[in-house]
C-alpha cells in the first residue's frame, strides 16, 4: 500500500456557481460525488500497491538485478515522482481551458502512458546485462507518468466544497476507495503469481540455487500487469463523467499567485506545517519499508512464504474496514488524539522480527493494517487545517495551498526513496544472493532489523515530532473572509 498523494487545490468558481453534487448554501456534498471522486484515486493505489509489495521481491529473484542496482532503481524511481510533482503544477498553471476543464485532459492524456510503462515495468526483456537501467527507467517513468495523473485527480478536493467537514467526508471517501484499490492491486498481483515464489518452488528445484528463472513465471507477471493497467482508462472515465470541472469564473479577478520558490520560503516558515512535514517525512517512511518488506521477509527470513499472499490480504482488508472507524475518531476526539493509532503497530512489528510464526504474523497484520489505515488518512485531514491557519495569517497574499501540497508530496516521497534505497543497499552489504532459495544468515539477520527496528524507530521520532509541535487554529467564520479565501485560490507554480 502505497502513501497516497494529497490533494494540490485548484483555481475554484465563485461562490454563486453551485458545484456539482453540492449544496449551494452549505457545501454539501452528494454520495454520487464522492464515490465517483474516490474511484479516480484506484487505479494509482492498484498499480502501486502491487509494486509496493511484489516489486522488490520481482526485480531481486525474477530479474535477478543486484541488490545494489534494484536500490538504485527504487531510489530513482521515488525521487522522479517527487520531483514531478511541482513540475506538474507547474504545466498544469500553463495549460489553458478546454471545453472538458483544465484538469481532466491531463488526467486523460496521462493514463494509456501510464499503463504501458506499468507493464512494461513488469516485463523481462531478453538480454541480462541492460535490465538495471531497464527498470529503473520504466518505475522512473511510471512514477512520474503517476503524479501527472494524480496531481489534477487530487486538485479536485479544494474546490469540491468551502465546508471543511465536507472536505474530510470527500478525503475519508477518497482513502477507503484508495484503499479498496490497494486491496484490489495487491490481492489480484498476489494470485496471479503466487505460484512463482511458494516453498515448492524451492523443494522441487534440482538445484536450490540455479539461477535460471522459468519462463511461466515472466509470463505469469505480464498477465498480472496487463491485468492491473487496464484500471488505468476504467476508473478515469468514471471519474471524469461523475465528477465536472466548473468554469474559473474568478480567474481574472484572482491577480498573480506567488512564485513557487517565493511560497515556498513564506510556507517552510510556517511551525504547523513544518510539524507536519517533518513528523510524516519518518512516519511514511516507516510504513514504506514495513511494506517494501514484508514479502521478502516471509520469503527469506522465516518459513511463511506460502501465507505472504493471506497476510498481505489481511493487511490490507483490515486497513480498508478501519478507514471509517477512523475518520469518525478524527471527528470525534480530534486529530492528535488519532495519531496514537498509528504507534500500536510498533510492539507487534518487533515481535514479528522475534517470533516469526503463521500465529503471529496474522496478528501483526491485522494490527499493521489499522494503523497504516490511520497514517494515511491523518496528514491528509490535516493539511486543509494547516493551510487555513496560514490563510489566517496572510489575509492578504494569494493562494498558496498548491506550494503547501506539492511541497509535503515532494519531501514525504524523497523520505521514503531515501529510507527504500539505504535499506535495499544495506542487502547488498549483507551478501544478498539474486534467485537463491536459501539466503545466508547475515540477509536474515538484516531483514529482521528492517521489518522491526527501523519502522519502529521512525514512527516513534515522527510521533514526538507531530505531537510536540504547534496546532493549527481553526478560521473563523466569517463569509467574506472564506469567500476571498476561494477566490485567491490558485495554481501557481511558476
Amino acid at each position: 500500500m502505497s502513501v497516497p498523494h494529497g490533494p494540490t487545490p485548484a483555481p475554484v468558481a465563485e461562490p454563486h456557481a453551485q458545484e456539482p453534487g453540492s449544496d449551494k448554501r452549505d457545501g454539501h456534498l452528494s454520495v454520487c460525488t464522492k464515490v465517483c471522486y474516490g474511484i479516480g484515486g484506484v487505479p494509482n493505489q492498484v498499480a502501486s500497491s502491487a509494486s509496493a509489495f511484489y516489486l522488490q521481491l520481482f526485480l531481486l529473484d525474477v530479474a535477478q538485478i543486484p541488490a545494489a542496482q534494484v536500490s538504485l532503481a527504487l531510489f530513482g524511481g521515488k525521487v522522479s515522482g517527487a520531483v514531478a510533482d511541482p513540475v506538474a503544477g507547474f504545466f498544469i498553471n500553463k495549460s489553458r481551458r478546454t471545453g472538458s476543464g483544465r484538469l481532466m485532459p491531463w488526467a486523460l492524456g496521462c493514463m494509456p502512458l501510464i499503463a504501458l510503462a506499468y507493464f512494461f515495468l513488469w516485463f523481462l526483456p531478453p538480454f541480462t546485462s541492460l535490465r538495471g537501467l531497464w527498470y529503473t527507467s520504466f518505475y522512473c517513468l511510471f512514477q512520474a507518468l503517476a503524479t501527472f495523473f494524480q496531481v489534477p485527480y487530487t486538485a479536485l478536493t479544494m474546490i469540491l466544497t468551502p465546508s471543511p467537514r465536507e472536505r474530510d467526508s470527500a478525503t475519508a471517501y477518497r482513502m477507503t476507495m484508495e484503499m479498496a484499490g490497494t486491496l484490489l492491486g495487491a490481492t489480484v498481483h498476489g494470485l496471479i503469481v503466487s505460484s512463482a515464489h511458494g516453498s515448492q518452488r524451492c523443494e522441487d528445484a534440482v538445484h536450490p540455487r540455479s539461477t535460471v528463472v522459468s519462463p511461466d513465471v515472466a509470463c505469469l507477471y505480464c498477465i498480472a500487469a496487463a491485468v492491473v493497467a487496464l484500471t488505468y482508462p476504467v476508473c478515469g472515465s468514471l471519474l471524469c463523467l461523475g465528477v465536472k470541472e466548473q468554469p474559473d469564473a474568478s480567474a481574472p479577478d484572482s491577480g498573480q499567485g506567488l512564485s513557487f520558490f517565493t511560497g515556498l520560503a513564506m510556507t517552510s516558515r510556517h511551525p504547523p506545517y513544518l510539524s507536519l512535514v517533518v513528523s510524516f517525512l519518518f512516519i511514511s517512511a516507516a510504513v514504506q519499508v514495513e511494506q517494501s518488506y514484508l514479502v521478502l521477509f516471509c520469503t527469506h527470513a522465516s518459513k511463511l512464504q506460502d501465507h505472504v499472499q493471506n497476510l498481505v490480504l489481511t493487511i490490507l482488508v483490515s486497513a480498508v474496514l478501519s478507514t471509517p472507524l477512523w475518520e469518525w475518531v478524527l471527528q470525534r476526539f480530534g486529530k492528535r488524539t488519532s495519531a496514537f493509532g498509528i504507534c500500536v503497530m510498533v510492539p507487534f512489528s518487533i515481535l514479528l522480527a522475534a517470533v516469526p510464526s503463521a500465529p503471529v504474523a496474522y496478528v501483526v497484520a491485522f494490527v499493521s493494517g489499522v494503523s497504516i489505515a490511520v497514517s494515511l488518512l491523518l496528514p491528509w485531514s490535516m493539511l486543509p487545517d494547516v493551510v487555513d491557519d496560514f490563510q489566517l495569517q496572510h489575509r492578504h497574499g494569494p493562494g498558496v495551498e498548491t506550494i503547501f501540497y506539492s511541497s509535503y508530496v515532494f519531501f514525504t516521497k524523497l523520505s521514503g526513496a531515501g529510507a527504500l534505497g539505504i535499506s535495499t543497499l544495506s542487502l547488498e552489504f549483507a551478501g544478498y544472493e539474486a534467485g537463491a532459495c536459501q539466503q545466508a544468515e547475515e540477509v536474515v539477520v538484516t531483514l529482521k532489523v528492517l521489518i522491526g527496528a527501523v519502522p519502529t524507530c521512525m514512527i516513534i521520532i515522527g510521533l514526538c515530532i507531530l505531537l510536540v509541535g504547534p496546532t493549527p487554529k481553526m478560521p473563523c467564520q466569517d463569509t467574506s473572509f472564506q469567500l476571498s479565501l476561494r477566490r485567491r485560490t490558485s495554481y501557481s507554480l511558476a
